[in-house]
């Protein structure tokens, strides 16, 4: 598509847009170096995990590290298609998206390379991999590429709402917070592993914004697009089951749960994040844009 016209040459930046605020925040909050974290703990403590502790850490690990590198590879469609429609100061802020999940990837990598297989005989990919059920499979080998892929040929509303909700809501907003809130609940009573939990820390950090960014971007579409909450439905039911199918096929793994974890604790810690979620969306469906740009502002001032 050629250019007809520049948006800084024909007017200035909105600096008040919710996304330009995500922007400034990710300038400021985003730049972390994974390389810098400190591991030497890290390296003590995990000579004292028993086998099945590990096998949970290797389990959650093998999740995130591969789901990093899932949304690295399939996110780019969905950056093309706020491009082509001229949202200047969104796509600014989803430049940092690709960065950010880059950088997360690298974090996970690293934590395996340097802690969690040098001295065990788990150094394959294919290992890692057993530990990724079908359920897991349903949602990052198709569901999350289909998404984001279709955009290339199709950047209707409908296409894009079924890209976010895929990325922002399953993949960020209810797997990804539901394992940080594992990692946490095991590591942080225990005082474990803390380069592990300042990373998935700043992770986190990072990870809230780019789901501030999907709710605003859904809640603009179904707020244009009235007609498509059903779209949006659609896609959540359909992907709910096999997402709660990924947190319950974790605790199936062991008949005794390392650190004491419950697995109904985590379903409805991730069925409390999805509901939350799911009505500051339907306030969308009678809102105007000028109000989801207030409701987006005030919950980036909590």
């Amino acid at each position: 598509m050629l250019h007809s016209t520049f948006t800084t040459t024909s007017r200035r930046l909105n600096r008040d847009h919710f996304p330009l605020r995500l922007y400034e925040k990710a300038k400021r909050l985003g730049i972390w170096n994974p390389t810098m974290i400190d591991f030497t703990q890290d390296k003590a403590d995990w000579v004292s995990f028993s086998p099945a502790e590990k096998d949970l850490i290797w389990l959650l690990l093998a999740l995130f590290v591969a789901g990093e590198e899932a949304v690295t590879l399939d996110l780019l469609p969905l950056i093309q298609t706020i491009a082509q429609e001229g949202r200047l100061e969104e796509e600014m802020y989803l430049t940092t998206f690709l960065f950010e999940e880059a950088k997360h990837t690298d974090f996970f990598s690293r934590f395996l390379d340097e802690v969690a297989l040098p001295d065990e005989n788990i150094s394959s990919s294919r290992r890692l991999a057993d530990y990724h059920t079908e359920n897991y499979r349903q949602i990052f080998y198709t569901a999350l590429p289909e998404a984001l892929q279709a955009l290339r040929s199709d950047p209707s509303p409908a296409a894009q709402i079924r890209a976010s909700v895929t990325y922002n809501m399953i993949v960020e907003g209810l797997l990804a917070e539901t394992g940080y809130h594992a990692f946490f609940t095991m590591l942080e009573r225990n005082d474990l592993l803390p380069g592990l939990r300042k990373g998935i820390g700043l992770l986190k950090q990072d990870e809230s914004r780019h789901i501030a960014y999907g709710i605003y971007l859904l809640s603009r579409l179904i707020a244009e697009h009235p007609a498509e909450w059903e779209t949006l439905e659609t896609q959540m039911n359909r992907l709910l089951p096999y997402a709660i199918g990924v947190v319950s096929d974790a605790f199936a793994r062991y008949e005794v749960v390392p650190f004491g974890l419950v697995e109904q604790d985590f379903i409805d810690y991730a069925m409390d994040q999805f509901s939350k979620r799911f009505a500051r969306l339907e306030k969308a469906r009678h809102a105007t844009l000028d109000e989801i740009s207030r409701l987006a502002h005030g919950e980036l001032e909590e």
